[in-house]
C-alpha cells in the first residue's frame, strides 16, 4: 500500500513503483499483481494518486488542447500551413483564424506571413495526424519581437512548473515576457541582457529536470546572475 519511489524520480523499464491499490496507473505505467510498473525510462510524476512517468527525450507529439507555438510556413487560399516543431504539419483555416470576417481572395498575408510565429491551439488530431489549429482563445495571438528558443518537449512541464510557478520565478526575475508553447518552442521578450539570462535559465531547468529541490536552486541562480552582472 506504498510507494516505491519518489516523485521527480528516473525508474527504469520494469522497476517497480507502487504496491497495492492506493495509486493508480498512468502515462507509462501499467498494473500487475503487486502494484505499478514502469514501462519506459523516464521521470516519475505524481498527481492526485496517479502514477505517470515522462519520457526523457523523443520529438513532440501533438494533442488536441495543447496550447503551441508555430510558425507559418505556406499560404493557401483557404488558409496558412504552419509547422508545429513536430513530425506533423497543421492548418489554420481563414474561419478558425480570426473573428473579423474575410472575403473570399482575400490578401492573407496581412493577417499572418510566411516566417510569423503564433501562439495557437490544437483543436483536432485525426488518426492519420491531420492537424486543426484555432487563434480564438485566451493568449492565442502572433508573436512581435522577441527570440524563438527550442527546448525538449518533455521538460516543458518542469519549465512551466506547478500552477505556473516556474515560468513565473523566470518573469519576476528577468522581467521579460514568456510564452511556453507545450511542443518545446518558447518566445522571450525582453531587454538583450534579460533575454540571455532568461534562455540560460531554461537551459539549467532543461539540463536539471530530473533533479530534486530545483525550484531553489533555480531562484539562486537568478539571484546570482544579477549579483553577477551588478558585479
Amino acid at each position: 500500500m506504498s510507494l516505491l519511489i519518489k516523485d521527480k524520480e528516473i525508474v527504469v523499464p520494469g522497476e517497480g513503483l507502487a504496491e497495492g491499490t492506493e495509486y493508480s496507473a498512468g502515462n507509462g505505467t501499467y498494473k500487475d499483481k503487486a502494484g505499478i510498473v514502469a514501462c519506459r525510462l523516464g521521470l516519475i510524476d505524481i498527481r492526485e494518486k496517479i502514477i505517470n512517468l515522462l519520457p526523457l527525450s523523443g520529438g513532440y507529439m501533438p494533442q488536441r488542447g495543447d496550447t503551441i507555438i508555430g510558425k507559418i510556413d505556406d499560404i493557401s487560399f483557404s488558409g496558412w500551413r504552419v509547422d508545429t516543431n513536430s513530425a506533423y504539419s497543421a492548418m489554420l483555416s481563414v474561419k478558425d483564424a480570426t473573428s473579423e470576417y474575410i472575403n473570399k481572395g482575400a490578401d492573407l498575408t496581412r493577417f499572418y506571413n510566411l516566417g510569423d510565429h503564433i501562439v495557437t491551439g490544437i483543436i483536432n488530431v485525426t488518426s492519420q495526424k491531420l492537424i486543426d489549429l484555432t487563434m480564438k482563445g485566451p493568449g492565442l495571438r502572433k508573436l512581435i519581437g522577441g527570440r524563438i528558443i527550442n527546448v525538449n518537449s518533455y521538460k516543458v512541464p518542469r519549465i512551466i512548473g506547478k500552477m505556473g510557478s516556474m515560468v513565473n520565478l523566470i518573469k519576476d526575475h528577468t522581467n521579460c515576457k514568456i510564452t511556453v508553447g507545450q511542443n518545446g518552442l518558447i518566445w522571450i521578450d525582453g531587454t538583450p541582457k534579460d533575454e540571455l539570462i532568461a534562455v540560460n535559465t531554461i537551459r539549467k531547468i532543461e539540463r536539471e529536470a530530473h533533479t530534486t529541490g530545483l525550484t531553489d536552486k533555480i531562484k539562486k541562480y537568478l539571484e546570482d546572475s544579477y549579483k553577477n552582472e551588478k558585479a
